[in-house]
């Protein structure tokens, strides 16, 4: 059993610079949890706390229910994957693999270390590498060994600070995977920082989403993407990122309407019967859609005129930049095989003017402070 709390958790350097604060955070046993966010927000410093790299300025951090703010990290039951692999240059890939595990005390027998080094490079794939040096290793090969070298310390918590970002995109997909079928090998509780959604988003069962060292919003891949809590989130999940317009939330008796580039758009549906559940007024509001959600439309009633400014054939779909009255800047994502002929950016040439709709059941809207009306969250 590995579970891990965070209660209260601060760091405030010498500087007086706050990086992370009021950091709260339960962990169950064998959950793989992600920290994303951009760089600076505070998710590697709070990465290192839990390692015991970083001291903490406030708050508690608890594995298995021990505080452990004041235990040394090779006394903490962790293993930590770094970003630049942290390999011994001089030493092959067994040397390194079995490095922490003839520190151990009491001491293991040869014949222990040699069984938990082949049983884990058996599973990255990296058994013929045993015998080579780092430097003779391509980069995914050396983040497999920096993975082998943690898994056969047999901790509880495995922490990843940004393990794949040195890898090419290719190579990252793939690593991604193998990441997957790992841990399903490994009964550990996984705690992984990035700041890739898509890693976010693939690999965890709860994405901890953080901005400026606040949590931002906690819960599963779906839960952040259908119901953003804020504008922050609802514009760092989704590539490429939602779509956001002046608008304003009109409320006539039970009936809803947004009012958004000179078109009056009918909120039904259970968009609609949430909004009255909520009994929510009428106010100015920014209204949220997502790329994937525009769709090309010829009726005047709901088309909104979007100018194209540039074009992306991205293979399976293309990527519409354009302007619309109340947005300077909107981008429709549309599958190719729903347009006609072959030459699909033709028919979105710079300066052109085109007709996008949406329907009201993918609208987010939030208030003046930037909230999710709607999922405002705790």
């Amino acid at each position: 059993m590995a579970t891990l709390q965070l209660i209260n958790v601060k760091k405030v350097y010498d500087n007086k610079v706050t990086a992370v604060d009021n950091f709260n955070l339960d962990v169950k046993d064998k959950e793989f949890i992600v920290f994303v966010g951009p760089s600076g927000c505070g998710k590697s410093t709070t990465l290192r706390m839990i390692a015991g790299l970083e001291d903490i300025s406030g708050g508690k951090i608890l594995i298995d229910g021990e505080v452990v703010n004041d235990l040394q990290p090779k006394d903490r039951g962790i293993a930590m994957v770094f970003q630049n692999y942290a390999l011994y240059p001089h030493m092959t890939v067994f040397e390194n693999m079995a490095f922490s595990l003839r520190l151990k005390r009491p001491k293991l027998k040869e014949e222990e270390i040699y069984e938990k080094v082949t049983a884990a490079a058996e599973v990255l794939g990296i058994t013929d590498y045993l015998t080579r040096k780092p430097r003779a290793l391509s980069g995914g090969q050396r983040q497999r060994v920096a993975i082998g070298r943690a898994m056969v310390r047999d901790s509880k918590v495995f922490l990843m600070d940004e393990p794949l970002s040195n890898l090419d995109a290719k190579l990252r997909n793939q690593m991604r995977a193998e990441i997957i079928l790992l841990r399903q090998k490994i009964n550990s509780t996984f705690i992984y920082v990035t700041h890739d959604q898509t890693e976010a988003m693939t690999l965890g069962d709860r994405i901890v989403i953080m901005k400026d060292g606040f949590i931002q919003q906690v819960g599963t891949p779906q839960e952040v993407f259908d119901k953003p809590r804020n504008l922050f989130v609802a514009s760092f999940i989704g590539a490429p990122q939602m779509n956001f317009f002046k608008a304003e939330l009109v409320r006539e008796g039970n009936d809803y309407y947004v009012k958004t580039c000179s078109k009056t758009i009918k909120v039904d549906g259970e968009k609609g019967k949430e909004l009255l559940n909520n009994d929510v007024k009428s106010q100015k509001i920014t209204l949220g859609v997502r790329p994937e959600h525009m769709v090309l439309s010829n009726d005047p009633s709901k088309a909104i005129d979007l100018v194209v400014t540039v074009n992306e054939m991205m293979g399976s779909e293309i990527h519409i930049h354009g302007t619309t009255i109340d947005n300077p800047a909107v981008i429709v994502r549309i599958p190719t095989i729903t347009l006609s002929g072959t030459n699909y950016t033709s028919q979105f040439t710079p300066g052109k003017n085109i007709q996008v709709s949406f329907e009201s059941k993918i609208m987010h809207f939030f208030d003046e402070n930037g909230v999710n009306i709607l999922y405002p969250g705790e």
